[in-house]
């Protein structure tokens, strides 16, 4: 009976259903439309699975999805609530691309330097919503929907500067330079059979760790937390809350830029003109509640995003509209939000079952 309990319990029980319901819902949208899920499915789960250099591809589609999801999981874990890392790695992106196309030096130093200054970048943009928000009581959610479009047209703006658009016209910055490049040795890359294949998963599980190791093992992940359960108890504990919301903010905005960086030097190695919002950001939210805000569970969920984008970007082969991928994932996040439904009514089985 316990052991039933916990399994009824925990957040993976109710993912894997959120998730079961989704394909189901899919599934009929694609009745409804005529197409076979079976069909369908089958050519989803073939273009991830079906050859070694599809996983691969589904590594490099999941690496900024993991670094956005961890941004937003760390500060719902703290209290407040980043919409904005859709902004956050759009300046994280542009920073890495100019660094990337500006600067000449050896890739030992340019790569750390086009990495930490995508962090910067994104860490400093959001600082900007949490002094409005600290300072003069804005609530972060309306700053953050700014200051996205606010990094949108920026990007825009930089990306038409003749010292680093392409030349010869296109909607597009030059190529970054190799030195800033993170991707595997070219021998590696043609035994996978993949030549974007790149370092941004290693430094997106790498990230994952280190934020889990600061939530979970240190004093300030607990000061952080308190803050994000109770501010005025934390206050009354002796922890400055305008400070933990500041630092939660940056560190927030830091992993969010590093994201865009990782898109930029691993698989676009150039920054193309914007038509509308990317949503690498506001993926990450949904990649955050899949991950039940677990550093470690954003690892999964990422993998799994990535893993849908880039099999159903493979739809069209097959006649299916490659948006009953966003179909599954609305479902599938229909469903976790309202889990606490599930959840009373396994605790009132289990409550009638043991009587």
């Amino acid at each position: 009976m316990n052991k039933k309990k916990s399994i009824l319990e925990s957040n993976v029980f109710y993912t894997l259903i959120a998730i079961l319901a989704g394909f189901i819902i899919g599934a009929i949208f694609l009745m409804i439309a005529g197409i076979s899920p079976a069909v369908a499915y089958g050519k989803l789960f073939s273009s991830i699975f079906g050859k070694s250099k599809y996983l691969v591809w589904t590594l490099i589609y999941a690496s900024p999805l993991i670094f956005t999801g961890l941004s937003v999981a760390f500060s719902f874990r703290t209290g407040v609530f980043n919409i904005g890392a859709e902004g956050q790695f759009v300046v994280g992106a542009l920073t890495a691309c100019c660094i990337g196309i500006l600067v000449d030096v050896p890739a030992w130093i340019h790569v750390p330097l086009c990495i930490i200054g995508a962090a910067a970048a994104g860490c400093i943009w959001s600082l900007f919503v949490g002094i409005l928000k600290v300072k003069r009581g804005i609530h972060e959610v309306l700053s953050f929907i700014m200051f996205n479009w606010i990094a949108f047209y920026l990007s825009n703006y930089v990306v038409n500067l003749s010292v680093i658009h392409k030349e010869g016209g296109g909607e597009a910055t030059k190529d970054v330079l190799d030195s800033s490049r993170i991707l595997f040795p070219e021998g590696l890359r043609k035994a996978l059979d993949c030549t974007s294949a790149n370092w941004g998963i290693v430094l997106a599980v790498a990230a994952a760790i280190i934020i889990w190791i600061i939530i979970e093992k240190t004093t300030l992940g607990y000061k952080l937390k308190a803050v994000g359960f109770n501010s005025n108890g934390a206050l009354y504990g002796g922890i400055n809350a305008d400070a933990s919301i500041l630092t939660a903010l940056g560190i927030s905005g830091a992993l969010a830029g590093l994201g865009g960086a990782v898109q930029i030097l691993g698989m676009a190695g150039r920054l193309s003109q914007f038509a509308g919002q990317e949503g690498f950001g506001f993926e990450g939210i949904t990649v955050a509640l899949i991950g039940s805000s677990s550093p470690i569970g954003c690892i999964f969920s990422g993998l799994f995003y990535g893993a849908m984008k880039y099999g159903g970007s493979k739809l069209s082969m097959v006649k299916a509209p490659s948006e009953v991928v966003n179909i599954i994932m609305g479902c599938v996040i229909l469903f976790i939000a309202i889990s606490h439904v599930f959840r009373t009514l396994f605790a009132r089985f289990i409550k009638k079952e043991g009587k």
